[in-house]
């Protein structure tokens, strides 16, 4: 009763946490997952000993599990497959290469410099090449980020993990049936990994988004719903692969991938909804190792652990940059691309796989990783927070009338205060009649609105990540009524 409470407790601390200091600590540049690490050691045995999640802990296995799944699946739905196809080139080398190379590199640093076998090896290999999309979040909102870059990376840290999945799966099996794999077991696994789970997860994909959409043509769905909605389809899509053997990891990222391919017009909120909750479960997560299990990897950092580190930390950077040259991304792009690699708790998860498992000698390769992902925070938190501040922005709230000038913001503020009004095209309509200046803002996000070519004559587009900047630097008028429209 006593464990239960406190899980409780470890949920309401980090969802008031993570929303107080969401805004401070986006503003200073600092990682926030490295803030909730301090937490769950304050929480942890190194501070006022109120919980302890080891890795026998049932906590720590569902968090990881949904935590997974859920990413994989929001990454998915995501996926701008517009920007995919006119950056083909780019994407098959974030995703080829520049997955593939590093994750060979880093194992083979593993083998000769930890002595640890074949199939180990290509485990912390594949866990160590995977880029962690928690940390990357807050550059990937930051406006001053090249449109390149930002593909690049975005398809980097959703996509990199189904790539690196199956070589962690395999070699798991292989370690517990004595590194030989019979062939009919082989294919047994690799039809589930493979066939299986990603045919069941873009079929209950593809059901799961044609009911919605048609319900919600004919009768209509309540819109805080509809955000759930995302979450029973992931969730569905794992446990379904599951059930008949097969991965439900890449079910859950099958039914995203399916979601976005039907390019069915989805309200905002059952994108932004699945992406907020699973960055809540990854950062629940990121407390729970913070608690002890993240500081075991001080506690290996020998001459060649550190060594190793280093090879893991800068096999990505050594790799991309030649290969992004040979492809044409030249100057701030590729410096840009290739620096921003961090390893986090993407990391963690694939390299628990096998210790849930229970695959012998599988603690001390998390350990390993644990290590590697406290320098990373340090190091790539470094180089995000250098980024972050150099990149100028205008904060603010988002308001209903924008200042001719940057000199009345103050006026914008308090217009920021008041509560939003709700306008019918009625409405609208009467206003042109009399004369009265009415501008149409489309603030839609940016997959809504490059899935949909349709727009309003004359409307002025204001993408919803920084309004007031954009707002300012197009001048709307004062005197305007400004009608938004998300949908």
């Amino acid at each position: 009763m006593e464990q239960f409470v406190a899980t409780i407790a470890l949920i309401g601390i980090v969802i008031v946490v993570a929303s107080l200091l969401s805004g401070i600590i986006e503003r200073i540049g600092i990682p926030l997952v490295g803030a909730f690490l301090l937490l769950g050691a304050a929480l942890g045995p190194l501070g006022f000993n109120l919980i302890d999640i080891h890795l026998q802990s049932p906590e720590l296995r569902v968090l990881a599990t949904l935590g997974l799944a859920l990413v994989l699946f929001s990454d998915a739905v995501g996926v701008n497959l517009r920007e995919v196809r006119e950056r083909r080139l780019l994407s098959w080398v974030v995703l080829g290469p520049g997955t593939i190379l590093p994750a060979l590199v880093i194992a083979a640093a593993a083998y000769w410099i930890l002595g640890v076998p074949v199939p180990a090896a290509a485990i912390l290999g594949a866990a160590l090449a995977s880029t962690d999309p928690v940390l990357l979040r807050t550059v990937l909102r930051a406006p001053g980020l090249p449109t390149t870059t930002r593909v690049a990376l975005r398809l980097e840290s959703g996509m990199n993990d189904v790539v690196l999945l199956p070589v962690v799966t395999i070699a798991t099996v292989a370690l517990l049936q004595g590194t030989v794999i019979s062939s009919p077991d082989l294919g047994r696994h690799l039809i589930g990994l493979f066939l299986l789970g990603p045919a069941l997860g873009a079929l209950i994909g593809w059901v799961g988004i044609t009911m919605l959409a048609t319900i919600r043509s004919r009768i209509g769905v309540r819109r805080d719903y509809e955000s759930l909605y995302a979450l029973g389809l992931g969730f569905t899509a794992y446990a379904a692969a599951e059930a008949v053997g097969g991965s439900g990891f890449l079910a859950a990222f099958a039914a995203g991938l399916a979601i976005a391919a039907l390019d069915v017009e989805l309200c905002d909120c059952f994108l932004e909804y699945g992406e907020a909750t699973a960055e809540m479960l990854l950062l629940l997560t990121f407390v729970a190792f913070g608690t002890s299990l993240i500081w075991t990897g001080l506690s290996v950092a020998d001459v060649p652990t550190l060594l190793f580190a280093v090879i893991a930390l800068g096999a990505r950077t050594a790799v991309l940059y030649p290969v992004l040259t040979q492809i044409g991304v030249r100057g701030r792009d590729r410096k840009l691309i290739a620096l921003f690699g961090p390893r986090g708790l993407s990391s963690l998860l694939l390299v628990l796989l096998p210790v849930f498992a229970a695959v012998p000698g599988a603690e001390r390769w998390l350990t390993i990783t644990c290590l590697v992902v406290l320098l990373s925070l340090v190091i790539h938190g470094v180089i995000i927070g250098i980024f972050l501040r150099r990149e100028p922005t205008i904060r603010g709230a988002a308001t209903s009338v924008v200042p001719d000038s940057v000199d009345n913001s103050e006026d914008a503020a308090r217009s920021a205060a008041q509560p939003a009004e709700r306008i019918t095209i009625d409405e609208v309509r009467e206003l042109q009649k009399r004369g009265e200046p009415v501008v149409f803002v489309d603030a839609r996000a940016a997959r809504s609105y490059d899935a949909d070519d349709r727009q309003i004559a004359g409307s002025v587009r204001i993408p919803p990540e920084d309004p007031v900047r954009n707002a300012t630097e197009q001048r709307l008028s004062q005197r305007s009524t400004l009608v938004v429209y998300c949908a």
